[in-house]
């Protein structure tokens, strides 16, 4: 059955799902589709992540210096004019990329490019904007996050494993001195035509090129920034923390291009089930107890890896257990074979497709191709899914496993296990 339902989603495959064809409009690459949407949208992304910036908290500064004072208008003439068009300006950060993104009605495209535009190219970079709302808003993101005990735990298994580049938190943290003239220096060194690429949808692609010939016909040219090629390294650490979900991170980094195989082990490993109040059939569901919760990670950068299990319980002792299932599983892993890998590929092959259907997704997997210039098409992703087979997956899963693990342990460390007593 499986081996018929995996024939017609090949053939099914042969159709290109490309998501716009990629243009050079005002030195930027540029990619829309317009499908009929109720509402447009436009996203700037810019190569000006964490792992780039220049002084620790820098590009959290700047990704909350967005929609502040431009030459144009001020902060509160920005929010204003938005409201009355209806719209939603937004900004986010990871750490490869910055965003800022517009939502609005169709036929606004003109004012909402325009900010975006103004954005990159006269942000004043005030001092009283430093310290009166971008540092306190900084501050507030961080403890928020910080306060999360699987984002906390994620930050740090970052740290250990990649140390400096992607090991860079995307949160400024305190201690950290951060000047006008810090963040500006930044902007200055990222913002250009070769570090940015627009995605609309809702948007005629014609529109959108016009719109953005005129808004950043000035734009500057930028060098790429510098980061060293990532190199992985692993380790463990602990954190006592008090309040909320004793949290363990089990982990392994790989280094090069993102792995069709990784993304079939995701798969495989997923507790989530298929059909909503039942149990699934992953490796590890069944062993984990009441309590208790697993989750499979899986974080592909441009030139690395994270992949791991965040195992969280209201308990240590249901911590620990569901550790060792989680760790028992992912060795088990390489043995997949037959319907067993169909249907984790199947189930990966789902994943990347649904992907596209929201506009967070879309951003997400197919913006930072369009920046590199790949292409942005699904039918290039299932077809590398399609490629995997029993003796590429054991080696990848070998692979990934001989590496030095990445443990992080958040929450009660005197009880929490260490590595070695999960089977690591």
């Amino acid at each position: 059955m499986l081996a018929a339902r995996a024939s017609a989603a090949r053939a099914a495959s042969r159709i290109a799902r490309n998501f716009a064809t990629v243009v050079d409009s005002a030195g930027v690459k540029v990619a829309a589709a317009d499908n009929g949407e109720a509402t447009s949208a436009v996203t700037f992304i810019v190569k000006a992540g964490s792992r780039f910036e220049s002084k620790p908290g820098v590009a959290h500064a700047l990704k909350n210096y967005a929609f502040k004072s431009t030459e144009k208008r001020s902060a509160l003439g920005t929010v204003r004019e938005a409201e009355l068009y209806g719209g939603v300006l937004s900004s986010s950060l990871s750490r490869e990329h910055l965003a800022v993104t517009a939502e609005f009605l169709r036929g606004d495209e003109a004012f909402f490019v325009d900010v975006l535009s103004s954005y990159l190219t006269s942000t004043k970079f005030t001092r009283y904007e430093l310290s009166e709302l971008v540092g306190p808003t900084c501050e507030a993101e961080t403890t928020a996050a910080f306060s999360n005990p699987a984002t906390r735990a994620l930050e740090l298994a970052h740290a250990i494993a990649f140390r400096n580049g992607l090991g860079n938190s995307i949160f400024a943290t305190p201690g950290h001195h951060l000047s006008a003239a810090d963040v500006e220096a930044y902007a200055h060194s990222v913002f250009g035509s070769g570090n940015v690429a627009v995605v609309g949808t809702g948007i005629d692609p014609a529109a959108l090129e016009k719109l953005l010939e005129k808004s950043l016909g000035k734009f500057a040219a930028a060098a790429s920034p510098s980061s060293t090629p990532s190199k992985y390294f692993g380790g463990e650490t602990r954190l006592d923390a008090h309040g909320a979900a004793e949290t363990v991170f089990i982990g392994f980094g790989t280094t090069g291009a993102p792995s069709a195989e990784l993304a079939v082990l995701a798969a495989h490993l997923d507790t989530a089930p298929s059909v909503k109040w039942s149990k699934s059939t992953s490796p590890i569901a069944a062993s984990v107890p009441e309590g208790a919760s697993v989750r499979v990670v899986h974080l592909p950068y441009s030139d690395a890896s994270l992949f791991g299990i965040l195992v969280q319980g209201q308990t240590t002792a249901a911590v620990k257990e569901a550790g060792k299932a989680a760790v028992t599983a992912l060795k088990e892993a390489g043995n997949l074979k037959g319907e067993d890998l169909q249907k984790a590929i199947a189930k990966a092959k789902f994943s990347a497709a649904s992907a596209l259907d929201g506009r967070d997704g879309l951003l997400s997997t197919l913006g930072a191709k369009i920046l590199s210039g790949s292409p942005a098409s699904l039918s290039e992703t299932v077809s590398s899914l399609e490629k995997v087979d029993t003796a590429a997956f054991e080696k990848a899963t070998a692979s990934l496993l001989k590496a030095k693990p990445t443990f992080v342990a958040v929450g009660d460390i005197t009880s929490l296990p260490y590595a070695d007593e999960l089977g690591l």
